[in-house]
């Protein structure tokens, strides 16, 4: 059992550089995001599907992506190029959003966006993974999880200042995103200087043994895939709150406290995976989920409902850290960069029809039905993975 005594200060230095790089590419990203429903559907016209789409059109890309650079990152030789690529990508399209005529093109450029996160995701993982010890790999990941959110709180307010102090428009506060994303190129160049910080002179993929995960094991990633498919597109997430009265000046501000919540609770539930498993502590998050659908469809006024909003960061505590812990520890080190490509691309794949389906239900049903299915499907997932958490079955790998 690992001790709660050791801090992110223990981990390696390439973790924490790259929990730099993760801070500033959020910074430029989360300057963009919580503007895009507004853009979509007041500027542009746009409908609560398109809102959907937006999501699941740029996750399906990006599992595209995943699926071929997570093969490649299996060599890790290759890793400093796809992760510097995947964030050049996204720092030249992303301020290109705002001169967007239609909703449209407001998807295709959100896609190529996504294409380039898809692009380093596999790799950047393979590289935390490879650098860190077993036992701390869930804070690992929890502690570059708490960097990305923290660049997502500093992202929002700054969006917040452009359009209420400054009284720019969206397509104007998404053109200034461009400083932010430079940064992170910068700074990924900078984390990935030298050999010794991507290959972590781990062996040639073609003589590591392949290790095939459990059924059991399976089992769980196929609840992970699910609980994807049935997650509320955080778009309609902020469309609620507009739904509710909240003022489109505050959305960006909500969205950085959001960040604060998830930054706050990611190293944690990354030491809580590494000390109670993964899946005891993605089962959780999962119940928490519904509860926080549930609170969000139903809350009695404005501000309840922007309560519940807030809460719903803790659950990124306790599921992104768990999944990647779950992933990095499933089979043999020399396949890392595949097993993190699949992970990604599954997940990616089913939020498309995911959030179409559930952009379909909030324009014909309403936002409090969405919210409702989406939250009872999380919480029976939830269920099914803490009752099989005593059933005997097959050994799980550590840390599972």
């Amino acid at each position: 059992m690992s001790s709660p005594g050791r801090s992110a200060r223990s981990l390696p230095a390439v973790v924490r550089r790259l929990g730099v790089v993760s801070f500033f590419n959020d910074f430029a990203s989360e300057m963009v995001y919580p503007l895009l429903p507004a853009l979509v559907t007041t500027t542009l016209g746009g409908t609560a599907v398109s809102l959907g789409a937006l999501d699941g059109v740029a996750e399906a890309a990006s599992a595209v992506a995943k699926l071929g650079s997570g093969v490649v990152a299996d060599r890790p030789r290759r890793r400093r190029l796809l992760v510097i690529g995947g964030y050049a990508i996204a720092a030249l399209v992303r301020p290109v959003m705002g001169l967007a005529g239609a909703a449209w093109q407001v998807i295709a450029l959100r896609g190529t966006d996504r294409l380039g996160k898809g692009v380093r995701t596999p790799a950047r993982d393979a590289v935390i993974a490879d650098a860190t010890d077993p036992e701390m790999q869930g804070r690992a990941f929890g502690y570059h999880r708490s960097m990305d959110h923290a660049g997502a709180v500093i992202g929002p307010l700054v969006a917040w200042f452009l359009v209420a102090r400054l009284a720019m428009g969206p397509d104007e506060v998404i053109a200034w995103s461009v400083v932010p994303g430079v940064l992170a190129v910068a700074a990924v160049t900078w984390a990935l200087a030298g050999r010794r910080a991507i290959s972590m002179s781990e062996p040639a993929v073609t003589s590591a043994p392949v290790v095939s995960p459990t059924a059991d094991a399976r089992t769980v990633f196929g609840l992970i895939v699910a609980y994807a498919f049935a997650r509320m597109p955080e778009t309609l997430l902020l469309l609620r709150l507009q739904d509710v009265g909240v003022g489109l000046s505050l959305v960006p501000v909500l969205w950085a406290l959001l960040h604060v919540v998830r930054s706050a609770a990611s190293y944690p539930g990354g030491w809580l995976s590494d000390v109670v498993g993964s899946r005891r502590t993605m089962a959780l998050g999962w119940l928490l989920y519904g509860a926080v659908c549930a609170g969000m469809a139903w809350g009695g006024s404005e501000a309840h409902v922007v309560l519940w909003f807030l809460a719903f960061g803790l659950v990124a505590g306790v599921t992104e850290s768990p999944e990647r812990s779950f992933v990095a520890r499933a089979g043999s080190r020399g396949r890392r960069g595949s097993r993190f490509g699949v992970y990604h691309a599954s997940v990616g794949f089913v939020a498309l029809p995911g959030s179409l389906l559930l952009g379909w239900i909030y324009s014909r049903a309403g936002g409090p039905t969405a919210l409702t299915v989406s939250g009872a499907v999380a919480a029976a997932l939830g269920i099914v993975a803490w009752l099989g958490i005593r059933r005997p079955s097959a050994p799980e790998p550590a840390g599972a």
